[in-house]
């Protein structure tokens, strides 16, 4: 694992071009950011075991959290129309060429992860200076992605509040066990969670269960607005799945629509993974947990190459929506370019999100990510375990 950085010559961390920080013209819905001169060189490993330097002032960043509308509608023209009409093009090339269905299917798949994208933004109310028109377009996003926005709203609104807090997991996050707790298990209980771990598990019925069964589930004692949020989703769901299997037959529906979003679904798991579980993380008990170490620390940088961080709608900077969620995606990498102080964020390749894959406990004692097997030779805890070591 790398860090790649910024470097620290920027006077106070202030942007050294002299121009003014954004702001949005708000008769124009015109916003404007400066460029920023991007200072990269190579840290050590263990500049990430030391607690990092002051996390930038909210007037800092703030400038960066002004959604602009042109922006955000852009944002929303180039996910939700390209995704709609490589659907169509998908079904107009069934019985014509496999290869081509295929290549349009994954393509299909990259613009419903950037639909993702901007529908999480919509929630934290950052793509749009409107609240009303990011709840609408929240709502509308929603129905593609599968998932009523309101609930998804607050269980991610937990999840920001409470990410690296071990005392608080548990909503809107990955199940994740230390070494202790999962010696603690009965054989039932590692045997399932290591099933929950397992990758194929993870991210082959992941999505079914996160996307299709999950979301269509009003918990018991909901608050009336979650209610309505998913009761209202599941409806036009059924309206829209409904009335294109009366148009093309149901058969022609799942191979046109399963593949992709099943492979988005996987992809947006592995994407929630990567950024908060690899080895060097953040997890501290609630006495001591910290909201900015929490961000910069247990927050990655996933650094893509520009075609998959276009799909991933800059999600992979993901430190520095954790310290601001109020951020938009489209505004990320220029916040990111603008201090210093990102420096000892943890930087991941894609090779290093594959591989992290393998992480499955935490370690208090060591105060990181490990596998299984790692967890069971440095005698950590006595850990029997029942099924193969390489999972």
């Amino acid at each position: 694992m790398r860090y790649l950085c910024d470097e620290g010559r920027i006077p106070g961390g202030r942007v050294p071009t002299g121009r003014r920080l954004p702001n949005l013209d708000r008769r124009r819905r015109v916003c404007r950011v400066p460029s920023v001169v991007d200072f990269r060189y190579t840290t050590t490993r263990s500049t990430m075991t030391s607690r990092p330097s002051q996390p930038p002032r909210p007037a800092m960043l703030a400038p960066f959290a002004t959604p602009c509308t042109r922006r955000g509608l852009l944002a929303v023209t180039t996910s939700a129309v390209p995704y709609l009409a490589l659907t169509a093009a998908i079904y107009a090339t069934l019985g014509v060429s496999v290869a081509l269905t295929v290549a349009l299917t994954i393509l299909a798949a990259g613009f419903l992860v950037r639909v993702f994208v901007v529908f999480h933004d919509c929630a934290h109310g950052s793509l749009l200076p409107s609240r009303r028109a990011n709840t609408v377009w929240g709502a509308a996003l929603g129905v593609l992605v599968l998932s009523p926005f309101v609930r998804w709203r607050h269980d991610h609104a937990v999840h920001h509040a409470s990410a690296g807090d071990l005392d608080r997991r548990g909503v809107g996050d990955i199940v994740t066990l230390t070494v202790e707790e999962y010696a603690a298990r009965p054989w039932r209980g590692r045997l399932g969670y290591r099933l929950l771990r397992n990758p194929v598990v993870m991210f082959g019925l992941g999505p079914i269960i996160a996307m299709v069964i999950g979301p269509r589930i009003v918990a018991r004692g909901a608050k009336p607005r979650m209610r309505k949020s998913v009761l209202a989703t599941d409806a036009a769901i059924v309206v829209l799945v409904g009335g294109l299997c009366w148009l093309i037959g149901w058969p022609d529906f799942l191979i046109v629509w399963a593949p992709a979003a099943m492979l988005a679904g996987s992809v947006g798991i592995w994407l929630f993974y990567v950024q908060h579980q690899f080895e060097d993380t953040y997890w501290q008990r609630r006495s001591e947990w910290n909201y900015a170490d929490a961000a910069l620390r247990g927050s990655s940088y996933l650094r893509l190459p520009p075609v998959l961080q276009f799909f991933t709608g800059n999600i992979g900077l993901h430190h520095v929506h954790h310290l601001n969620a109020r951020i938009p995606n489209y505004h990320l990498k220029r916040a990111h370019e603008s201090s210093p102080v990102f420096a000892t964020v943890p930087t991941l390749t894609l090779w290093d999100g594959l591989r992290a894959v393998r992480l499955k406990l935490w370690d208090e004692r060591s105060r990181r990510l490990v596998t299984f097997a790692q967890a069971r030779r440095c005698g950590t805890a006595t850990i029997t375990i029942p099924v193969n070591d390489a999972a």
